[in-house]
């Protein structure tokens, strides 16, 4: 990062000592899914998601969420966390909305005195916690010198940094333009987090609209992407030798902080009262995502990532169907098939007849966009092209590419 980030989770640990012990003891994945909540085959686990829903000026759902409280002196943080929906309610609209205000009216002290801010921070600890998966929350960011959402993870049972944290998405006002993804262990933790920033482009601030914020979290590697577009990759490599301390529950966490080490405190130039709301949050465990299916083709064999291997430029094949993760597809609303956190790819932007189809970082790019109509052809825009078997071979490991559509079997698929 480019300013340093320091210790976030002290705030935590000042909780009473019952709350702690249920997050040590809680259950690896327990499973409370909304009626909105679908899993797709037996070897995907739970689903977490909350969309909000509830009339205006609502507390969250408390089976989902549970309120911290206090101050922060180890970042010098501004704020008192208050209670219930005093700052952290839901709008009637389907969101929830975290307010930061100037004001004091309980007279809360902080680490530097009577507390000049109030805001929220909240936390799954104890009734939801994850082990892989896809981790998102669509929200808009509020602005302003000292303003610091995050969205963000902590390893159970809660030791920091041999834990472990992963940072989803955090801001800082004097960046509206920039969010960052960052880990923490032991070694690499506060100022040594090791992760990397994301801007959008044309000077665009992240609180002018809503943006989705998610990581792609997999034994032995994380990815973080925003709308879709992967910007970083972290895996054991990246440590130094270190330990990866990423392979075990961890529960999630939204607050707004404001001032601190990092962002530097509120001046002039800040208005109040500011907000983080929050669309919805979705945690997805296990094999398959929510809406994953195979994609059936010739002799009724699978759409299928090499080995399962989600390295870039992995072959995606013909083969057998085994309902293993390599062969659960998500076809996306933005015209992508994804697999293993990854995107159906024509290799090398190819056009042409005979380019052949691979496992890519989702880009956004026309490549790997995809219409799947009704004809049960799966078409390439840019090239006009349908996913094609090579050579009608029904045989297991023939390579998928692209070809000018026949309405041959070969050409033919169907999701689900």
């Amino acid at each position: 990062m480019a300013s340093p980030r320091l210790l976030r989770r002290c705030l935590f640990a000042a909780l009473p000592a019952v709350l702690v012990a249920s997050v040590a003891t809680g259950p690896a994945a327990e499973a409370r899914p909304s009626a909105a909540t679908a899993t797709t085959s037996a070897a995907a686990a739970v689903a977490f998601s909350d969309s909000f829903d509830g009339p205006a000026g609502a507390a969250v759902d408390g089976s989902k969420w549970q309120i911290e409280t206090g101050d922060n002196v180890n970042n010098h943080e501004r704020q008192y966390y208050t209670s219930g929906n005093k700052n952290a309610a839901l709008d009637g609209q389907g969101h929830l909305v975290i307010t930061a205000r100037r004001e004091n009216p309980s007279n809360y002290q902080c680490w530097y005195g009577t507390c000049q801010y109030t805001s929220a921070r909240l936390n799954t600890s104890g009734k939801f916690n994850a082990q892989y998966g896809h981790v998102e929350a669509r929200m808009k960011i509020p602005r302003g010198q000292g303003m610091w959402p995050a969205f963000w993870m902590l390893g159970t049972p809660v030791n920091w940094p041999d834990s472990g944290e992963i940072d989803v998405m955090e801001n800082v006002g004097f960046e509206p333009s920039t969010v960052h993804g960052t880990i923490h262990g032991p070694g690499y933790s506060g100022s040594g987090g090791i992760g990397a920033g994301y801007s959008l482009p044309n000077g665009q601030a992240f609180a002018d609209a809503f943006h989705t914020f998610a990581v792609d979290w997999a034994p032995d590697s994380i990815t973080w992407t925003v709308d879709g577009t992967v910007y970083q990759r972290r895996t054991p490599a990246d440590l130094g030798g270190r330990s990866w301390v990423f392979n075990k529950p961890f529960f999630l966490i939204l607050n707004l902080a404001v001032g601190g080490y990092w962002p530097g405190d509120p001046d002039g130039s800040t208005s109040f009262p500011q907000q983080l709301v929050v669309d919805s949050v979705s945690v997805t465990t296990g094999d398959s995502a929510p809406g994953a299916a195979a994609i059936r083709g010739l002799a009724g064999k699978c759409v299928d990532v090499a080995a399962a291997n989600p390295a870039n430029g992995t072959p995606v094949q013909l083969y057998d169907c085994n309902g293993s993760s390599a062969q659960q597809w998500t076809v996306g609303a933005d015209g992508t098939i994804r697999a293993l956190g990854k995107c159906l790819d024509v290799t090398g932007n190819g056009t042409a007849d005979g380019s052949t189809v691979q496992l890519w970082d989702c880009a956004g790019s026309p490549n790997q966009k995809w219409t799947v109509t009704g004809a049960h052809d799966i078409v390439n825009p840019q090239a006009n092209k349908c996913l094609d078997v090579t050579g009608n071979n029904s045989a297991n490991s023939t390579r998928l590419q692209i070809w000018t559509c026949t309405g041959a079997a070969n050409q033919k698929w169907t999701v689900g």
